[in-house]
């Protein structure tokens, strides 16, 4: 059996931050686990290498079902983004080591390809609609088979998903929270004439999608979304917080327009009813927040059973090594839907070096034994950790609000 015999937690910040676990076997066998938990990076960090980590030593790499159960039930305190992205961490790793041992890719292991590739989506965004739908344009020009849709908002000086001029996305940006203005009145007037346009000037043979961003109530989503319909969207993501599951149940009645939900999930649990109600159509929950490939591959099976497919987040508040065990996630299981895809920077793709591909539209997660993946330490040390909080939403009036 390989022994696990040293675990160490690496913090690195080529353009953002990232948390690596990175474990090691008695034979020399080493597996990667990514441990990001964007705005709370340090927290995620410290759970892994004060409470979890002294646990690892010594014990067998291939008993990752039983390892996870450790980990979950053995914590008392269960669930919650913290600990299940340290979850995730351990168990990305262990599948890292199988498939390194076994001297086959991690999709091999979950039994096999059931697809060739995995369609993914890109990201076109602009303080116009014009803007946004030049970029989008763009990226179709480069193979993407699907296109997320954001613009800016008139009357609002910032809006979720849309960039400063000139620059990349991200939504961490500040030492402290940033502060945006929020109208849903100004919102809802702008999103269906942003898609007018994109279909005039995309054609049909495009998935277009957007994301509310949790900002509606449940009728405001149900009229937006019908509004929509003449667009043929592939979802609309996030429509309403999801804490009351309730809510989906009356989008339910008012749109036939797909409904995406679950990249702030963490667990089983938090979209049991949401997949049994069949009150949404594609599941977002992602690796790294859902307790790994053990765990997600549990929710992924649930969600076949009622007809729900995956669509797992994957921005690049997700390093390569989440992207990877996505691809590998998503190549072999029968209901997976799309992947989301936000290329990473340069110096990103230095630090963690991968055998994942895109072409045409599509990702592969390729075929080397394990992830494919790894991290470069010694690069990763020329990139210090620096804090960097999500915004906080406020609407015209001051109130604190979804964000």
């Amino acid at each position: 059996m390989p022994k696990i015999v040293n675990a160490r937690v690496i913090v690195t910040c080529p353009g953002r931050n990232f948390v690596t676990l990175k474990i090691e076997c008695d034979d020399g066998t080493t597996g990667v686990g990514d441990a990001t938990l964007n705005g709370r990076e340090l927290s995620v960090a410290s759970y892994l290498a004060d409470h979890v980590v002294p646990c690892l030593i010594g014990r067998d790499a291939h008993r990752i079902e039983d390892i996870w159960q450790y980990l979950y039930k053995g914590a008392y305190w269960r669930r919650g983004p913290v600990t299940m992205s340290a979850i995730a961490a351990v168990d990305t790793a262990l599948w890292d080591i199988k498939g390194k041992i076994a001297g086959l890719p991690v999709y091999q292991l979950l039994g096999g390809a059931s697809r060739e590739a995995c369609m993914v989506y890109a990201h076109a965004n602009g303080t116009t609609i014009a803007d946004t739908i030049a970029v989008a344009l763009a990226e179709q020009a480069k193979g993407y088979k699907a296109i997320r849709l954001q613009c800016g908002v008139p009357g609002l000086a910032s809006t979720y998903g849309v960039a400063k001029h000139g620059k990349r996305y991200e939504p961490a940006d500040g030492d402290l929270p940033s502060e945006s203005v929020w109208s849903t009145e100004k919102y809802l007037r702008v999103v269906p004439e942003l898609f007018k346009a994109a279909r005039e000037a995309l054609g049909w043979d495009v998935h277009l999608l957007h994301d509310v961003h949790h900002r509606l109530t449940p009728i405001e989503a149900g009229r937006l979304g019908k509004d929509l319909e003449p667009y043929r969207l592939f979802w609309m993501e996030d429509p309403t917080p999801a804490e009351n599951q309730d809510a989906f149940r009356l989008i339910r009645q008012h749109t036939t327009t797909p409904i995406a939900v679950g990249e702030v999930f963490n667990s089983i649990w938090d979209a049991k009813d949401l997949i049994q109600n069949q009150s949404i159509d594609y599941i977002r929950a992602t690796i790294v927040h859902a307790g790994g490939l053990t765990h997600l591959r549990r929710i992924a099976g649930l969600a076949d059973l009622h007809q729900v497919r995956t669509g797992c987040h994957g921005a690049t508040d997700l390093s390569p090594v989440c992207m990877a065990a996505a691809l590998h996630f998503g190549l072999s299981v029968p209901n997976f839907g799309i992947q989301e895809h936000m290329p990473h920077t340069a110096e990103t793709d230095a630090v963690f070096p991968h055998a994942y591909t895109f072409e045409d539209g599509m990702m592969h997660p390729g075929d080397a034994p394990g992830l494919g993946v790894d991290i470069d330490e010694e690069l990763a040390k020329g990139y210090e950790y620096k804090r960097a909080f999500l915004p906080v939403n406020r609407l015209e009036d001051g109130t604190l609000f979804s964000w």
